[in-house]
């Protein structure tokens, strides 16, 4: 069974899912095997076994261009043609391997090809009708099944490249999601864990300077380690749940702590400003990534924080007074450019005296999600 498999294999190694259509109509090939005991009555054994290889090479040319691309499956049509132009002074069912001969060659995307692979095939049917005087019906029907069989393939092969685009451009799409996903949790996991670890390396520089001098003040710091890694394994887990974080108030309120551990003096004013979940977890998420900028990068004494309302649109500033300003956009900065832009906001970077980040949130979107 595996060896005729293997064989069927080598003769039409089509993967393609239509892969069956072509063989539905080889069962009407019988006519052309029978035609010699027919026209001949009992027909000579070395006719009929020619007639009959004859016909098996055909069907093989016949599969060989449903299953290879052009310019053989092209070669394979002529031949197809020629054999038949061949067959039909001796066989009165020849003129069936025309139709078979343009249903392999109208199995194109191209009208100008299958318009002249119609013309050599109806050229030789005419032929043959004139000088083997074919009965009306006989080549009228011939001709019928010509026109008809080679459009209908042409549009089958127009659906199925249609169909094949679709999936390249499915394909491409879902491999697109993928990528974006990755880009995503990348960075996610920058914001989450990027500010929670500076904080850490921080205080437990802070506690390695103070465990000689000041024993008791260095145990403290510890303890901020130990509570700031248990908040960082908490919000991972929550990153992995689909959460982000507690808010842009929290937030605030972690970023004046990681601030003032670095020894920054803060200033932090926010107003009341109505943000939906989407755009309160990006900011937050803003906030952790330019603090954690201005502790890794500044070498600041002064940094404030400003989230204010304008009307429709919600603005948070970040400015420091330190020299890191000339430092170019890293990872951190752009994800948050291309967070804050899929939710219709905005970054501006200044570096004319330290660093200031200025962000901008329209808040009609927001005001209807609340309303919702």
């Amino acid at each position: 069974m595996n060896t005729l498999k293997a064989i069927w294999w080598k003769i039409y190694p089509n993967e393609d899912e239509h892969r069956w259509m072509p063989l539905i109509w080889l069962p009407f090939m019988i006519w052309f095997f029978v035609n010699p005991l027919w026209q001949h009555g009992r027909a000579h054994p070395q006719l009929w076994i020619g007639n009959t290889l004859y016909g098996l090479f055909f069907i093989w040319l016949y599969l060989y261009a449903f299953s290879r691309p052009e310019p053989r499956r092209l070669y394979a049509v002529a031949a197809m043609m020629i054999m038949a132009a061949i067959a039909m002074p001796f066989n009165d069912d020849g003129a069936c391997l025309l139709v078979y001969a343009i249903a392999a060659g109208g199995f194109t995307t191209s009208l100008r090809r299958v318009a002249l692979l119609m013309t050599l095939d109806v050229g030789i049917l005419g032929f043959y009708a004139y000088w083997l005087h074919l009965p009306t019906p006989l080549w009228l029907s011939m001709l019928f099944l010509i026109i008809i069989v080679g459009f209908m393939t042409h549009n089958g092969a127009l659906k199925h490249c249609a169909g094949e685009k679709l999936r390249v451009a499915n394909d491409e799409i879902e491999h697109l999601a993928k990528v974006a996903e990755r880009e995503r949790i990348a960075r996610d996991l920058h914001d989450l864990l990027g500010h929670t670890l500076s904080l850490i390396t921080l205080k437990a520089e802070l506690a390695r300077k103070l465990v000689d001098r000041d024993p008791q003040r260095a145990k403290l710091e510890m303890q901020d380690v130990e509570r700031t890694s248990r908040l960082a394994l908490a919000d991972v887990r929550e990153a992995i749940s689909g959460y982000r974080g507690q808010g842009f108030a929290a937030e605030l309120i972690q970023a004046r702590r990681t601030l003032e551990t670095a020894g920054i003096t803060v200033d932090c004013a926010a107003s009341e400003v109505p943000l939906s979940p989407a755009q309160e977890s990006v900011l937050a998420l803003a906030l952790r990534e330019a603090v954690t900028n201005v502790v890794r990068h500044a070498q600041a004494q002064r940094c404030s924080v400003r989230l204010s309302r304008d009307q429709e649109l919600c603005t948070l500033e970040i400015a420091d007074n330190g020299s890191g300003a000339d430092a170019p956009e890293g990872n951190g900065l752009r994800g948050m450019r291309e967070r804050l832009e899929a939710i219709g906001g905005s970054l501006q970077r200044q570096t004319a005296a330290g660093t200031r980040l200025v962000i901008h949130l329209p808040l009609a979107s927001a005001a209807s999600a609340l309303r919702n």
